[in-house]
């Protein structure tokens, strides 16, 4: 008998990784859901302490420990995206393919949406021998200042 495939719809919305996580058994906690609604407003990678200081401001009383786990069971399973960055762990959600510009000043990780030109792919394409299908840029760089 052939396998099924199973069709998971990608997340692309706060909406959908509280589906996910309902999908996959996960109880939606409290903590887990100021963790969720905070990457999805954030438009940068954080680190857990981020995190955590920024959800205590709002007054979101949440502990380390309780961020610290909360981060660990979402990035397992693939609700949001866990970097490995030089200072640590830098957690952000899920979204269609992206990139990423690491900005040197700040240390922070942005999300970008690039579409590389179709003679780019193709020229990797015949360098390399494998037909792209998926692609990830990373950008290095320094904020702008007036000066530059």
């Amino acid at each position: 008998m052939p396998k099924q495939v199973v069709s998971i719809k990608p997340i692309r919305s706060l909406e959908d990784a509280l589906e996910r996580c309902q999908m996959l058994g996960m109880r939606v906690s409290r903590q887990r859901r100021f963790i969720l609604e905070l990457l999805w407003q954030a438009k940068e990678h954080l680190s857990a302490r981020e995190i955590y200081d920024r959800l205590n401001q709002q007054g979101k009383e949440i502990g380390h420990t309780s961020v610290y786990q909360n981060l660990e069971a979402l990035s397992s399973q693939d609700i949001i995206e866990c970097i490995e960055h030089c200072d640590g762990r830098l957690y952000g959600n899920i979204s269609d393919s992206h990139s990423h510009v690491n900005c040197l000043d700040t240390n922070q990780i942005l999300d970008v949406h690039v579409q590389l030109p179709e003679d780019v792919i193709r020229l990797v394409e015949e360098q390399t021998g494998v037909r792209i299908t998926d692609y990830s840029i990373n950008f290095y760089g320094y904020r702008k200042t007036e000066d530059s």
